[in-house]
């Protein structure tokens, strides 16, 4: 199954988030997309809850759901709470963490810096977007890539970088210095649905 690559404001209506993290999609049309508009009936089943919670984590990181559930089922081997884990990898992966440092405006963009080969980690340049940063790693952007008008106009409107990272604008260099804190991942997901929605 291929990544997604269609409307994400379209999506962003669908799972009722804002995937691109602006909020700009569910400002005008604040409902699902669709010919009833805001009058579409929306009761769930149980089910449906489990797989609109795990298509609403699947799609804010941009995976396509081998890599999901393989990552899924890597943080079931970890010691500590199964749904914690699994938002902790996710959140450890290099094109989150370019977007979280503020050098990329979205997830996608990240994605796409880290792809074409402009970001390195420990000095060493990494083209994986999937790459998993340890703490203490260092993420930089490459010495030619310096001068990339993406990243200006990112580093420009960017005014938050979480606490379980540093960020030296000056070296356009961050660092991984610890493994976030449950408190500190997004709020709107509730990691106990997709447990259940695998564990069927």
């Amino acid at each position: 199954m291929a990544r997604y690559t269609g409307p994400s404001w379209k999506l962003s209506r669908r799972l009722g988030i804002s995937l691109s993290g602006t909020g700009k999609e569910l400002a005008k049309r604040p409902y699902a997309p669709g010919e009833h508009g805001p009058n579409q009936r929306k009761k769930l089943s149980e089910y449906g809850l489990q797989l609109q919670e795990k298509q609403k984590l699947r799609h804010m990181y941009g995976m396509n759901e081998r890599q999901f559930r393989r990552l899924f089922d890597d943080a079931g081997k970890m010691s500590g709470i199964h749904g914690e884990n699994f938002m902790i990898l996710l959140e450890s992966r290099l094109d989150n963490l370019v977007y979280r440092l503020g050098l990329a405006r979205t997830r996608r963009a990240a994605r796409q810096l880290v792809n074409h080969g402009h970001i390195t980690v420990d000095g060493k340049r990494v083209d994986i977007p999937s790459f998993r940063v340890k703490p203490g790693q260092v993420i930089g952007v490459r010495e030619k890539s310096r001068n990339l008008a993406v990243i200006k106009e990112a580093l420009e409107v960017n005014s938050f970088v979480p606490a379980y990272v540093t960020f030296d604008a000056d070296k356009l260099e961050g660092t991984y210095t610890r493994l976030p804190e449950r408190s500190e991942l997004p709020a709107e997901i509730t990691e106990a649905l997709i447990v259940e929605f695998y564990s069927r």
